[in-house]
């Protein structure tokens, strides 16, 4: 009998022991982010507990799925992994006091789709859209009709380190992918039955500003809000496509093995890329370095960068702005020929050149 009391008491307290630490290991997992294949996208896992949202203070707590992805509905994958798109605003029109918009042009609206989340516990005669408020008058009036919806985000071009940006752009993803759930719901509440698609994008921000970047203040936030791009045609179409997406192409500037000294026969594919620039005045340049294997991977990764440098220098001296030449090392990466061949060191053995 003692003995059967013992573990009686025994067993009221372990058990709600293991239960709290079930519960702390559970408030622990956030919602998992996957990769679909290779298209770029990003699922929400629906069996995930919990996951990061973003207050509107800018802080991270943890809160449900349901919050973020409603159970029992299929999460669409509506994030873009593309990177930072080199896309400008002037590729677009401006919102502001349609009726009325053409399918055939992309708009970019000057709102902060975070505030979808604080509006979502309005009632519509207290909403305040702001500068959003022609596409929901639009959407009042024209009944059932398609829309594309881009949440659009950067992240400030002055913050340097990777991990640092790595992290930020994930939290921004998340936000946007949340406030833009938000106003899914909203729209679900107004019996609006529009086919509404969305994504979420982020882009370069010195790119998207062009000249102004350069002429006027800019943002201290370490995560620039842009704004929302919207497209209303029935078609699958890219949102953001580049400046850049008819621009000629030029040939590679090779390097003898073990040098970064830019060929005296590279003179005039070096004015052709010089003179191109200075007739497309809204276009600028990558220049990406790479070598073959031999050495070591840190001294590769340098070699290719001098030598991006080097034909960096070598446009200055034509008359290219600095800011106008971006320049990346890739080492050893990409090889585009047989390291284990002369032929095919000798191809490695070059840079790139991007116009964007």
């Amino acid at each position: 009998m003692r003995k059967l009391l013992i573990i009686m008491l025994a067993a009221l307290f372990v058990i709600p022991a293991t239960n709290v630490q079930a519960q702390y290991r559970k408030k622990k997992e956030t919602t998992e982010i996957i990769k679909e294949g290779n298209n770029k996208r990003l699922w929400l896992r629906n069996n995930a507990d919990t996951s990061w949202h973003p207050t509107p203070g800018g802080l991270y707590e943890q809160v449900t799925l349901a919050d973020a992805s409603k159970k029992g509905k299929k999460t669409e994958p509506i994030i873009d992994l593309g990177g930072k798109h080199k896309v400008r605003r002037t590729a677009y029109d401006t919102v502001w006091k349609f009726t009325t918009f053409d399918a055939k042009k992309f708009y970019f609206v000057d709102y902060n789709y975070n505030n979808f989340r604080p509006l979502k516990w309005l009632k519509d005669d207290k909403r305040n859209w702001g500068t959003f408020d022609p596409v929901m008058d639009y959407l009042r009036s024209a009944g059932r009709i398609p829309m594309h919806l881009c949440a659009v985000f950067s992240v400030n071009p002055t913050i340097t380190d990777q991990d640092e940006r790595d992290e930020l752009i994930a939290r921004a993803q998340m936000e946007a992918l949340i406030s833009l759930d938000y106003f899914r719901d909203i729209l679900i509440e107004l019996e609006m039955k529009n086919k509404i698609s969305y994504k979420v994008a982020e882009i370069d921000w010195r790119y998207w500003q062009d000249e102004d970047y350069y002429n006027e203040p800019q943002p201290q936030d370490a995560v620039i809000r842009v704004g929302l791009i919207c497209d209303f045609s029935s078609k699958k179409i890219d949102l953001l496509p580049s400046a850049a997406r008819d621009a000629q192409s030029f040939a590679d500037i090779k390097f003898f093995a073990n040098d970064a000294t830019v060929q005296k026969s590279y003179a005039l594919e070096l004015d052709n890329i010089a003179n191109y620039l200075k007739q497309e005045t809204g276009l600028e340049v990558l220049l990406t370095g790479y070598c073959d294997n031999v050495g070591t991977e840190a001294y590769n990764m340098g070699l290719s960068r001098q030598r991006a440098v080097e034909v960096k220098k070598a446009l200055m001296m034509r008359g290219i702005d600095e800011h106008r030449i971006e320049v990346i090392a890739k080492g050893e990466d990409d090889p585009v020929g047989d390291n284990n061949t002369l032929g095919g060191r000798s191809a490695n053995n070059r840079v790139t050149v991007t116009i964007q």
